[in-house]
């Protein structure tokens, strides 16, 4: 498109917008082809519409949106209410590029209570209404079994799918099967239990699926009571043992206050490109629908926005009509009827925090699930983290960390290991032997080493690291330090890992004066810091036992010129030690190692 061109079309655009009624309604965005490329909802049209072409817009996705758009129509409505309902609809209708995508839970699996005329109840992951009414859908597939469980050992609903009409069943078409004389099903089918009380019994099942034990509980304990009165106490104690079931199901579910009743709560958790909605029903003080959905965020929507869709979007699929909505924060939105809460503390603040924490562990479980189709996405998401949490400038892709090991001061040494995407890069190990430091001085050695390593990668051109780790606490980060940004003149972000007592780390310091960054030590994070330490003391410690090792194997004859290591080994096997080759006369050594070489050791101890 020329320059010409987009400013006809922003003037045939801004025409319209100026134009636009002050009304609540939804709007969409056409593009150059007639295709909805957006759909959105107004209290006012004018206002919001006009808010896109405001030149102080400086959200990137939004000016990519606005270069798009060729036209614009609305639908004026009464209500906001129903302009969010208009939007949701058209957005399922009509799956705009730049909307919030809503991955839909269809492969969640629902319980159903067909439309047969003896009903059947079912767990299904196809949805069709034709069929029934279903409940759901189940994200914890073990919570869904627990109430098909409690279901079946109630009201013992037919299992067979044989199609049955009262018809067959009057003239006695059907027979019994295995599931009848295992005392699972009534037999309804040969009227061995009457249609009234199967159907007493699915209106039950349907209430519990609801969530209203409670009056299923009010129901029973009646006929308990009237078929006791009535002297009728084997029946009396099987509804007993149904009421028991029941209460011994809400016992184990019930997390909230009696006094909650009819609300439905929604949290969000985020991250860069993906929303996770968590929306949880509560009816008769007990959580009967938990569930959490994924938005894909389009245009860099906030907290809000999105929070208002999945209002929206949940209400009306699990058909609620509370008359109050928890959030953790307030959003623009007018629903008739219904209070929006937005609790500090107390029971409600309890049921938010249940439902952030179900979002942040469904988040958590599909970052694990794509961690595993892609094992680099788990390396990057651990950097993503490490660098949040240090406000690090860019993602600590390399990061190396330094130990010193030594002995009252004797082969003094150090390691550096290094960490290429959070694994260890043991190409790029280094050893240092202490060149310039007398005596057992760790600040000294590692002055040294940390100076040699980076003049050396400055001199060659390499690549600095993203970030540097001491394997010590204050003392050692300003001796790294010192060297970095005072002598070097190096902008490295530096780190260090502190231990305890028990020798065991239970720190990350950073920032100079250095201070202590909150960090679960059962976190994966702490995990992956706490191996760096380890590695890098593992290296140094193996580096020093070898040293000590060629010293200790070190013999005097070692330092003779023209005696190999051959034949120090043929002589000190044949002598033994080196007290008894200095003792010995010219001919002794003739015979073991010939003339030649024995002169030269001969004359080497006795000259």
């Amino acid at each position: 498109m020329t320059k010409e061109e987009n400013e006809v079309r922003l003037e045939k655009l801004k025409r319209i917008v100026s134009t636009l009624p002050e009304k609540p309604g939804s709007y969409q965005y056409y593009d150059a082809d007639g295709n909805i490329i957006y759909v959105g909802k107004a209290k006012n049209l004018k206002s919001r519409v006009s808010s896109y072409f405001h030149t102080e817009v400086d959200r990137f996705k939004t000016k990519v949106l606005v270069s798009k758009i060729h036209d614009i129509s609305y639908t004026i409505v009464n209500t906001e209410e129903d302009a969010l309902l208009l939007e949701n609809a058209l957005i399922k209708k009509y799956n705009p590029r730049y909307n919030v995508l809503l991955k839909d839970g269809k492969t969640y699996p629902s319980i159903c209570i067909t439309k047969e005329f003896l009903p059947r109840i079912f767990s299904t992951r196809t949805i069709n209404k034709k069929w029934g009414t279903y409940y759901g859908p189940y994200s914890h597939v073990g919570a869904m079994n627990a109430v098909l469980d409690l279901i079946k050992k109630l009201y013992h609903p037919r299992t067979c799918r044989q199609p049955l009409t009262e018809e067959g069943i009057q003239q006695g078409k059907y027979q019994v099967c295995l599931e009848y004389h295992i005392k699972n099903c009534g037999g309804p089918c040969i009227l061995k239990q009457s249609y009234k009380d199967y159907l007493r019994n699915i209106e039950q099942a349907r209430e519990i699926l609801k969530g209203n034990t409670r009056e299923v509980l009010r129901q029973i304990r009646e006929e308990m009571l009237r078929l006791a009165e009535e002297l009728r106490f084997e029946e009396a104690e099987e509804v007993k043992r149904r009421l028991l079931l029941i209460e011994q199901f809400v016992a184990k579910s019930e997390v909230v206050s009696h006094t909650i009743d009819n609300v439905d709560v929604l949290s969000i958790t985020n991250d860069e490109k993906v929303a996770f909605i968590n929306f949880i029903h509560v009816s008769n003080g007990q959580i009967n629908q938990s569930f959490t959905f994924e938005y894909k965020k389009k245009l860099e929507e906030n907290d809000a926005e999105l929070l208002q869709l999945a209002i929206v979007e949940m209400r009306e699929r699990f058909k609620s009509h509370a008359k109050e909505i928890i959030l953790p924060e307030e959003v623009d939105i007018d629903l008739e009827g219904v209070t929006i809460t937005v609790p500090q503390r107390g029971d409600k603040k309890t049921l938010l925090d249940l439902s952030l924490m179900n979002g942040k562990q469904y988040k958590f479980d599909r970052l694990k699930q794509a961690e595993k189709l892609n094992p680099e996405q788990k390396q990057v998401r651990l950097m993503k983290e490490l660098q949040d949490l240090l406000h690090l400038p860019k993602m600590p892709y390399q990061i190396e960390c330094f130990d010193n090991s030594n002995i009252s001061g004797s082969d003094a040494v150090a390691a550096c290991v290094v960490f290429k995407k959070m694994k260890p890069s043991k190409a790029d190990y280094r050893k240092y032997n202490i060149k310039t430091v007398v005596g057992p001085d760790d600040y000294a050695s590692m002055k040294e080493v940390v100076g040699r390593r980076y003049r050396r990668i400055i001199d060659e051109g390499e690549p600095l690291p993203d970030l540097i780790v001491a394997d010590g606490g204050k003392g050692q980060m300003e001796v790294i330090r010192q060297v970095i940004q005072d002598e070097l003149n190096l902008d490295i972000p530096i780190a260090g890992l502190a231990k305890n007592d028990k020798h065991r780390t239970n720190e990350l310091l950073y920032g100079f004066p250095p201070r202590v960054i909150g960090m679960k030590d059962t976190s994966e994070l702490f995990r992956v810091l706490t191996q760096l330490q380890d590695e890098v003391h593992r290296f140094a410690i193996t580096f020093h036992r070898e040293q000590r090792s060629k010293h200790a194997l070190h013999s005097e004859l070692d330092d003779i010129k023209g005696i190999g290591p051959k034949t120090r080994d043929e002589i000190l096997k044949a002598l033994k030690s080196v007290k008894k080759i200095r003792e010995s006369q010219l001919a002794e050594l003739t015979t073991i190692i010939g003339q030649a070489k024995a002169k030269i050791v001969y004359d080497y101890f006795h000259t």
